[in-house]
């Protein structure tokens, strides 16, 4: 059984228990949450609450020790590896606070990766599409650079835009401005504010108060419990 129709993001009682030397330790507790289509979502809360292992259990990199996940009408938490690693690489984006872009590899190859991954696009057309995807996040210049020689800003860019190479419905950032200046963590939001504007559904972890008002809902976590879900006075 499925999400109800309307949500594109569902988890039933998630609960996420790592086991370590000392006993188990609760990093999610009876997690209950919907995401409508097309919603910007901030997840909020000091370090250790759990917001990072939660966009993990939404984008499948790791699973509920017990609860049900549901994305886009998958069942996440019954798919295998495989499975995992082809439905995330069509549909969802990540985009990681350091990046994770190959050293060896091009900006553009780096952005293509994501393509030739998942045979998404025709061959020839991954060159254009994901110059046209650095183009959007004005970095095409550097589409021949290695990301060494870019900023962090530009790198960060190059990052956004691999995450969109095939377009997936769901975009979900771990902290994707902690490691850039003021202006260039607000060109970026802007970018993010862009791609909800076109569509899209985007949950980021921050501890940017500034940037998390800015979002739709913002979702407080404290010691793995959702203790609070506010709306910011805004439409979805």
């Amino acid at each position: 059984m499925g999400t109800d129709g309307s949500a594109l993001i569902e988890l039933r009682d998630v609960v996420k228990t790592y086991e370590t030397g000392a006993g188990g330790v609760t990093v999610l507790e009876n997690i209950t949450l919907r995401v409508q289509p097309g919603e910007f979502i901030s997840v909020v809360g000091p370090s250790g609450s759990g917001k990072s292992t939660l966009l993990n259990m939404i984008t499948g990199i790791d699973r509920p020790s017990s609860g049900q996940v549901f994305v886009g009408g998958e069942a996440v938490h019954d798919l295998s590896e495989n499975q995992l690693a082809r439905w995330r690489g069509r549909h969802v984006g990540v985009i990681f606070q350091f990046f994770q872009l190959l050293p060896t590899l091009t900006i553009l190859e780096n952005v293509m990766l994501p393509m030739d991954f998942c045979n998404v696009h025709r061959r020839r057309e991954r060159r254009k599409r994901a110059l046209r995807l650095l183009e959007q996040v004005s970095i095409a210049e550097h589409a021949n650079k290695l990301p060494s020689a870019l900023s962090g800003g530009e790198q960060q860019r190059a990052a956004i835009a691999r995450a969109l190479a095939n377009d997936p419905f769901l975009i979900v950032a771990d902290e994707p401005t902690g490691n850039l200046d003021t202006k260039t963590a607000d060109d970026v939001f802007v970018l993010f504010e862009e791609f909800v504007s076109q569509g899209k559904t985007m949950m980021i972890v921050t501890h940017d108060q500034g940037l998390s008002a800015r979002t739709e809902r913002v979702l407080h976590l404290l010691d793995g419990r959702l203790y609070r879900d506010e709306n910011n006075g805004k439409t979805a």
